[in-house]
């Protein structure tokens, strides 16, 4: 056996003999153990004489598929059980999985981090040619002593965030990266700082309209391809990803992932426009930071000659594919409008509406593929490396992600209580909530907050869109309008620190890496990320929070 492969073999036996040892001290609680074990919680409340309760399976089902109802602890009250119909009352267990996982439960996701920041650096090479395999290994590390000590709840989380979770977020990635790369801006365009800025503006307005993944796979082939001529352009992808790939994308549900959740429960969809100043703040500073940068750059490379072409004006070639896009857009929106039930696989309830649209969008990637030409996909540069780094790495990011959202959800009653407990200001909810977005899925982040703020303010989660419309219809409405816009900008805003932190911030780094940009390492673009977003913040906090 090769040494790599036994030390991957010691250290998934180290981890399964700690999750076993620590699982004796729940073997002292009779209850705890029903409840772990997912397989006789009902009949252990029989025997000990209580009417059985949701196993917990159910419950963390319950907890995903109504998110509202998932803060039992941080709530403070009962939420509705049916988001669309708000009729159907929950009472939540509290004590599910997030309750029983240890904080170093954690290690296989911060693993896989530190891989991706230091292998590119350490074993370049190595790393090119096995980096599904490293994801593959932390997956492994956290889900084989999961599954020993969990069982059937543990089955029950590894299906639900592939077939919830990864799936479909994989499926719009592949559909939005397709159908933009059939989109082809031919014609003389030289990136100066006055055309990169401009090109940044029409990102970050794009975003809250199509997507941030939309609006970065639209427009980065364009910019590498007006910077093709310029000797610095790292700085110029780096404040794309700011801009474009996060903070554009903070106006409507259409912008980013925890914004339509917000929608989902019950935020009218125009209401986040109110986070409007929030946004023009952060954008204009970055804007005009970015164009005395790219100035400075661009006198420093001593006016360089743009190349020659004979292309005389601007055109887009594949333009068909905008009805495709906006063919996405409607089936993402679709999703969130339309309720048409739900069935069940393997024991994970799912929705009838999440499957139509992701039938729709590969629908959409399809007819790009076999309506737009070859050629054109390769004069733009198109090919499927990006996407298939983002699925390899995300692959293994979404399992060992696991325990840190069932910690969220356990709120108070979960090793990450000390978090939760933290919250109390505006600017508490606007760091806290945004740190953890830069590192984990903001949209379940969002909702723990979320829920958070409801019940700390005793609103019921069926009053939300009342109270947001007129916040004097509750004694608590002010101070709910004020800790979902910190929340809201925090979840968005956030995204932009880590290339992990946004979906379309590792593809936009692994396109302009494929262009022969050489991007920072994960670390050096927090550094990046650290010294010049964090004072933006501290300032939007000073000004609004």
């Amino acid at each position: 056996m090769r040494p790599v492969n036994t030390a991957a073999f010691i250290l998934v036996l180290l981890l399964a003999g700690l999750f076993l040892g620590g699982n004796a001290a729940l073997a002292e609680d009779p209850e705890a153990v029903a409840r772990h074990s997912g397989t006789s919680y009902a009949e252990d409340s029989l025997r000990r004489g209580s009417p059985p309760e949701t196993s917990p399976a159910e419950t963390s089902r319950a907890q995903r598929s109504h998110p509202q109802a998932s803060q039992g602890d941080v709530s403070g009250h009962d939420a509705p059980h049916d988001a669309a119909e708000h009729n159907e009352a929950s009472h939540p267990d509290d004590s599910y999985l997030g309750t029983l996982l240890p904080l170093w439960s954690a290690l296989p996701f911060i693993g896989i981090l530190l891989s991706i920041a230091l292998f590119p650096l350490l074993a370049p090479t190595f790393w090119h040619h096995n980096y599904p395999k490293v994801s593959l290994f932390w997956a492994l590390v956290f889900a084989v002593p999961f599954l020993i000590v969990f069982k059937n709840l543990a089955g029950y989380e590894i299906l639900h965030i592939y077939l919830i979770d990864y799936i479909p977020f994989i499926i719009l990635l592949w559909g939005l990266f397709t159908v933009s790369g059939g989109i082809l801006l031919r014609g003389k365009l030289q990136g100066t700082p006055a055309l990169n800025t401009l090109l940044l503006l029409i990102g970050t307005a794009l975003a809250s309209w199509m997507g941030t993944t939309g609006a970065a796979m639209l427009l980065i082939r364009p910019l590498l391809r007006a910077n093709a001529f310029r000797k610095h352009k790292r700085h110029t992808i780096i404040f794309f990803i700011f801009l474009v790939a996060n903070i554009g994308g903070s106006l409507t549900p259409l912008g980013d992932p925890p914004l339509f959740l917000g929608f989902l429960h019950g935020v009218p969809f125009f209401w986040t426009f109110k986070i409007l100043p929030h946004m023009l703040l952060v954008s204009g500073i970055l804007l005009a930071l970015y164009f005395v940068l790219d100035t400075l750059y661009y006198r420093r490379e001593a006016q360089p000659a743009a190349p020659e072409t004979t292309d005389r004006g601007i055109r887009i070639e594949g333009a068909h594919n905008f009805l495709f896009l906006a063919g996405i857009l409607g089936a993402v929106l679709l999703s969130g409008n339309w309720q048409a039930g739900t069935f069940t696989v393997l024991g994970v309830h799912v929705n009838i509406q999440s499957e139509v649209r992701d039938v729709l969008i590969l629908t959409m990637g399809l007819l790009s593929l076999l309506t737009t030409s070859q050629e054109l996909r390769r004069d733009n540069q198109f090919t499927w490396f990006p996407i298939k780094e983002v699925a390899y790495l995300f692959a293994g990011i979404f399992m060992t992600i696991i325990p840190m959202l069932a910690m969220l959800r356990a709120g108070s009653n979960g090793a990450l209580a000390f978090v939760i407990n933290a919250v109390n200001e505006p600017a508490h909810y606007f760091w806290i909530t945004g740190a953890l977005s830069s590192f984990l899925d903001n949209a379940p982040t969002y909702l723990t907050f979320f829920n958070l703020a409801l019940g700390r303010l005793q609103i019921p989660a069926a009053s939300v869109t009342a109270v947001l419309s007129d916040p004097a219809v509750h004694e608590g409405g002010r101070h709910f309008v004020t800790f979902l816009k910190a929340i809201s900008a925090g979840a968005v805003f956030f995204g932009a620190n880590t290339y992990i932190g946004n979906a379309p911030n590792f593809m936009v780094r692994a396109i302009a890496e494929e262009n022969k940009v050489p991007m920072p390492s994960f670390f050096g673009y927090m550094l990046w990320s650290t010294a010049i977003l964090v004072p933006v913040f501290l300032l939007v906090t000073l000004k609004f929070f």
